[in-house]
């Protein structure tokens, strides 16, 4: 075998140093990730600057790049708090964050990459502490959930204000109290629904009760003013068309016997 050339030594080392320098400066982002450059001879974290973008891209082999996920993250945490009479509560919820993509840099000097652990989850506990501590379990239980999610929502997001993280939405997918208090508020409930129920049929006999008294009044209002309206003329002449009436149907016969004390004929008829 023959000896390599003494110009072809220096020639591969080169090369491999080359190779490793190349790899030590390539850097490829993936979609949903930007990238922080850290010059270690320069001035340590570029802040001033947008962070690196998805693609590929060459930096000085002595510097690093500190690669972040941008895309909205989800957090699901499960808390026990007290509630206002100091019982204990859990609550699984969820949060829906991502980095603000122009202060990458400053995130990664003040607080690094992870930044979820150090002050995400700190603040929504926090939050979710001040929140429940507010209302009782019957509260948390029945009409209140909506409310607690958006109170915990705005209390974490004003916690984050200023820590380079965009808070999007907090759901509160679950309130789980103790079994007995649980039981205890389903049976005030139940009780609650009842009542309200007995109520209503009473309200609603009541009105139906009310609506035959002013119609009965109606009726006998009615017969008054008809009955005031009925003179002797009238009854006469009502008494002579029934007469004529009578008179006309060919199976009849009409016997007049005299007249009432009204003046009109009474009359026999049969067919």
């Amino acid at each position: 075998m023959e000896k390599l050339p003494k110009i072809g030594i220096p020639i591969i080392i080169a090369a491999i140093i080359l190779i490793v320098v190349l790899a030590k400066s390539a850097v490829t982002i993936d979609s949903g990730e930007a990238g922080v450059l850290f010059e270690t001879f320069g001035k340590g974290v570029v802040t001033d600057e947008p962070p690196m973008g998805e693609g590929f891209h060459l930096v000085a082999p002595w510097n690093k790049v500190f690669v972040y996920e941008v895309r909205q993250q989800e957090l699901f945490e499960k808390m026990r708090v007290l509630s206002s009479n100091g019982l204990e509560i859990q609550i699984d919820a969820s949060a829906w964050y991502e980095p603000v993509y122009n202060d990458l840099g400053h995130l990664h000097q003040s607080l690094g990459q992870n930044y979820l652990d150090r002050v995400i989850k700190p603040a929504i506990r926090s939050a979710a502490r001040s929140v429940v501590g507010r209302y009782t379990p019957e509260q948390l239980y029945s009409s209140k959930r909506d409310v607690i999610q958006d109170e915990i929502f705005i209390e974490t997001k004003k916690i984050l204000e200023k820590q380079y993280v965009q808070l999007n939405e907090i759901l509160v997918r679950d309130v789980t109290l103790p079994a007995t208090i649980k039981t205890a508020i389903e049976r005030k409930l139940k009780q609650e629904q009842e009542s309200l129920e007995y109520e209503f049929r009473l309200v609603t006999a009541q009105k139906e009760a009310e609506k035959v008294i002013i119609e009965a009044k109606g009726k006998a209002e009615s017969n008054r003013i008809l009955s005031a309206s009925l003179t002797d003329k009238i009854l006469q002449d009502k008494g002579i068309d029934a007469t004529i009436k009578l008179a006309d149907s060919p199976n009849s016969k009409i016997i007049v016997i005299g007249s009432g004390d009204s003046g009109l004929p009474l009359i026999l008829g049969n067919q």
